[in-house]
């Protein structure tokens, strides 16, 4: 009977033991599987950091021939510039980014011919509107018309404002600059051949600051909005029938504060769902407000296209998006009743609704504890 019962313990054990292999099995051939995927998709590099940062051309490298034409009409060619360093910049002026560092390259452009260095830049648009900008900005510098078609092979697939520094032969001279942090501090290295360590990417250029001057870290551009319980920024600015809205006239409503652009494509495809959360909740202390940038015609357009029935505001150029931190999109941001931002920004028509969900919910709980 003991011989029995052992057996049959040792049977209970052995399946048990079996079961838990089994199972272990079953887990580390999931791993495999989905370590295989992983390689197969390219998502999750050994390092990381190898696919964080752009590398350009390498040091060296002869930048392709071109010739375009400048805000005169006249056609100049890299070849013309040859004897000097180049500092040649990706540009659009309807970049909140470039048009943010567009001031700071120009009070260097005086210290960068001092060092035989010419800035250049290669931008879009028309010479009228260009022309407008390069005034305001005080912009001395050449200013080349590009498209997408004839854009140079260097700059393709690139953002803007991003740069490289060409030696007095036309070839690669430094690191690639990507961004407008990068810009500016390749800038500041050309304009001055004083010392201290200044990082572009993953290299390093040697400088020194000027008397005066800020550090790179306290200069740089917000570009990831404003973090919450940072009070959001106060505005009066006019809507498409030329009356002023502000900020300030919606203290104790929540406000979605929308930023668009009647040429963004995923704007036009958020805008039927804004239709829809202001024909909801417009009247449950959810208030809906949209910045617009570019011509009044074109947004005013878009505004009937979608049927738009809440406030629709302009501002100049990107002037209220720098004051907010985020040059994107279609971006968002949920404003407290007391004027604070609620939650961090919200980029996309994914995010926006997300965003937009949650502000309904807090205003429903506030209505409920209202009645209650």
């Amino acid at each position: 009977m003991i011989d029995i019962l052992l057996l049959l313990i040792l049977i209970s054990i052995w399946i048990g033991l079996y079961a838990l292999a089994k199972q272990q099995g079953r887990i580390l051939l999931r791993l495999d599987q989905i370590e295989e995927s992983a390689k197969v998709a390219g998502t999750g590099p050994e390092n990381p950091s190898d696919q964080t940062e752009p590398h350009g051309l390498p040091l060296k490298t002869h930048f392709p021939a071109f010739k375009f034409p400048d805000l005169t009409g006249r056609t100049v060619a890299l070849e013309d510039f040859r004897g000097k360093r180049v500092l040649l910049v990706h540009w659009n002026f309807e970049c909140g980014f470039c048009e943010s560092i567009a001031r700071e390259l120009g009070h260097l452009d005086t210290s960068l011919q001092e060092r035989n260095v010419q800035l250049v830049l290669l931008t879009y648009g028309d010479s009228g509107s260009n022309q407008e900008q390069v005034s305001e900005y005080e912009l001395k510098c050449p200013v080349l018309l590009i498209n997408d078609e004839n854009m140079p092979a260097p700059f393709a697939n690139q953002g803007t404002p991003v740069a490289y520094l060409l030696d007095e032969q036309g070839q690669v001279a430094g690191p690639f600059a990507s961004g407008a942090d990068r810009v500016v501090a390749l800038a500041q290295h050309c304009a001055t051949r004083e010392f201290g360590t200044l990082e572009v990417g993953k290299h390093q250029i040697q400088r020194r600051r000027l008397p005066g001057e800020r550090p790179l870290s306290a200069s740089r551009i917000e570009r990831e909005g404003l973090k919450v319980g940072t009070r959001a920024p106060a505005f009066r600015l006019p809507d498409l029938q030329g009356r002023m809205v502000s900020l300030e006239e919606y203290r104790g409503r929540q406000v979605l504060l929308v930023f668009s652009d009647p040429h963004c494509r995923p704007c036009d495809e958020l805008a039927p769902h804004l239709v829809r959360l202001h024909r909801s909740h417009s009247n449950n202390g959810l208030a809906l407000i949209l910045v617009g940038r570019g011509d009044r015609e074109e947004n005013r357009r878009k505004a009937e296209q979608h049927g738009f029935q809440f406030p629709i505001v302009f501002q100049e150029k990107w002037k209220l998006s720098k004051e907010y931190g985020i040059f994107e999109t279609p971006v968002a941001f949920l404003i407290r009743e007391d004027g604070v931002i609620a939650k961090e920004v919200a980029v996309g028509t994914d995010a926006i609704l997300a965003l937009a969900r949650n502000g309904v919910g807090q205003s429903e709980e506030g209505s409920h504890e209202r009645v209650a």
